[in-house]
């Protein structure tokens, strides 16, 4: 019963594993094509993709999220006429806002990169996302009909597909694109065309790669269909919704996910455009492309690898959580929280000073040239790893407990406090990007401080600060120690990336060694993680428990 009750531990997993890997062959990619392109080109790209986020969530972002909440509600009651109704629904809108915001971005392109980053060069690859909108819309709406069922794998593998199809064909379409802008940078004499049209190269992949996963999802869909015809053939329930009770429902649910997730990820378009502002009326034109690619490209890629585990969680806890609260079982559903919540917090922690005691190596041994200043950004932006992994998680909490409101309200809030303190920092301390870094991670600070109190107002759960916060600090802290410690003496002997790959493995043994001790990790909490049965043995061979 345990077991089942927790599943969705398993479930989310199987996604944080898949996430993981694309993150990671996300962050192999970007070597050649940093190679390619450069940090300029990289700044061109990272603008683009800026812009593209934000109108992505705004039109489709939460798809999946409202598509598996209302399949989720109507499966757990047997309305399988009425999952089907969703699904079609969910088709339909999906093509008609992609449709739209694709529209608006290729013909918006130039408008939008001017405005916000004082770089029409940019619109290069920003026009070619446009189709990618509509694409990733009716992506979102076949991995949410499988989420809203608990099956998380269709969309981990979907995942998996699209990350490896954006990574080659990215490296590829950009030393061809580089190529193509160079020549036209000689015969007009600029120089920064090659730049702009390999970041173009890049947007190409990221386009390939969704389709990619399309295809791979409406395969798996129409295997399902026979399962889903008899599940519909067993349905006594004689309840059937109009499609119009159904999309007014759809976007009750979709609206406040959608100003939320896109208040929640405007921050680095809105950190990139004032930087961009502040940085030019400073006269600083020729170094903001290259400082912003550095810090986005880099520091920010490798901090993203870590808090894609909140954002996977988050998928499978929706759709539990839902079903919870659809049967009025408030005790499981609190049992969830706090299951979820000692998850990340066990992974957050370690992440993060793991990035912020390996910054230097882990840099130097992805990218090439010059790293001092992404090592140095990394360092001072790590801890962005646990308040972002909380705040993900708890906004899905409050939207998996109905209370869709309070993560826009929260990240409103989160979002006034940021942009105060980053132009107090930027312009009254003259900070520069040290600045951004800084208020990137009050910002998340925020939003979880205030999700947390609504949490423990709503479900009256009050967090268990030792086991949340304390013992992972204190047992992270001693590993970062022995870590350190670790590197800088094989650094000595062995050069760079085997002291850093060896140090990686002690840290993990001294980590799960102090958790065990301090029983931030006893045998009940193994026993929901993935491998659980295999750590528990270890653990009892090596007399830690």
């Amino acid at each position: 019963m345990e077991k089942k009750k927790n599943d969705f531990i398993a479930q989310g997993s199987i996604l944080a594993i898949a996430s993981i890997l694309v993150r990671v062959m996300g962050m192999i990619y970007r070597i050649p094509m940093t190679a390619i392109i450069g940090d300029k080109g990289n700044g061109f790209y990272s603008y683009a993709y800026s812009v593209y986020t934000i109108l992505l969530l705004l039109s489709s972002y939460s798809l999946p999220l409202a598509v598996s909440k209302m399949v989720s509600a109507k499966a757990q009651l047997g309305q399988w006429r009425n999952v089907k109704r969703v699904f079609i629904c969910a088709i339909a809108f999906a093509i008609g806002i992609g449709t739209t915001f694709g529209l608006i971005v290729l013909i918006g392109a130039q408008l939008f990169t001017r405005v916000f980053f004082h770089s029409e060069l940019a619109a290069i690859a920003l026009r070619f996302m446009a189709p990618t909108i509509l694409i990733m819309a009716l992506l979102g709406v076949f991995r949410g009909f499988f989420q809203g069922l608990q099956n998380t794998l269709p969309t981990a593998v979907s995942q998996i597909v699209e990350g490896l199809i954006n990574a080659i064909m990215s490296v590829v379409f950009a030393y061809f694109l580089f190529d193509f802008g160079h020549g036209m940078d000689v015969a007009s004499g600029t120089t920064d065309l090659g730049y702009a049209w390999g970041a173009a190269g890049g947007a190409i992949g990221t386009g390939a790669g969704a389709l990619a996963g399309l295809i791979f999802c409406f395969i798996l869909f129409v295997a399902y269909r026979k399962i889903l015809a008899v599940n519909i053939s067993r349905d006594k329930t004689g309840t059937q919704q109009e499609y119009g009770d159904i999309f007014r429902l759809m976007l009750s649910i979709a609206l406040p996910v959608i100003l939320s997730t896109a208040l929640y990820n405007l921050i680095e378009l809105v950190d990139g455009s004032l930087f961009n502002n502040i940085m030019a009326s400073k006269g600083m034109e020729d170094v903001k492309d290259s400082m912003w690619g550095a810090y986005n490209a880099k520091a920010l890629l490798l901090v993203h690898i870590p808090v894609s585990i909140s954002s996977a969680m988050a998928v499978s806890l929706v759709p539990t959580l839902t079903a919870a609260y659809a049967l009025g079982d408030e005790q499981t559903a609190k049992s969830k929280v706090h299951a979820i919540l000692r998850f990340i917090s066990i992974l957050a922690f370690p992440s993060a000073v793991g990035l912020l005691v390996l910054a230097n190596p882990i840099i130097k041994t992805l990218f090439s040239g010059d790293t001092s200043a992404a090592s140095t950004y990394l360092q001072v932006v790590c801890p962005a790893v646990i308040t972002f992994s909380f705040s993900t998680i708890t906004n899905s909490i409050l939207q998996g407990i109905d209370r869709m409101n309070l993560p826009v309200c929260h990240s409103l809030i989160a979002m006034a406090v940021h942009v105060v303190v980053l132009l107090i920092l930027c312009l009254g301390f003259n900070m520069g990007i040290y600045g951004v870094i800084i208020s990137y991670v009050i910002y998340a600070l925020v939003i979880t401080i205030l999700n947390f109190y609504s949490i423990s107002k709503i479900l009256e759960y009050r967090p268990d600060v030792i086991t949340l916060f304390v013992k992972p600090a204190v047992a992270s802290g001693i590993m970062g120690i022995v870590c350190f410690g670790c590197y800088q003496l094989l650094y000595q002997f062995l050069g760079k990336a085997i002291p850093m790959l060896i140090s990686v493995v002690v840290a993990v043994v001294v980590y799960f060694a102090v958790a065990v001790k301090c029983k931030l990790l006893t045998e009940s909490v193994m026993r929901d993680l993935p491998k659980g049965s295999m750590l528990i043995r270890i653990a009892k061979k090596c007399r830690l428990m």
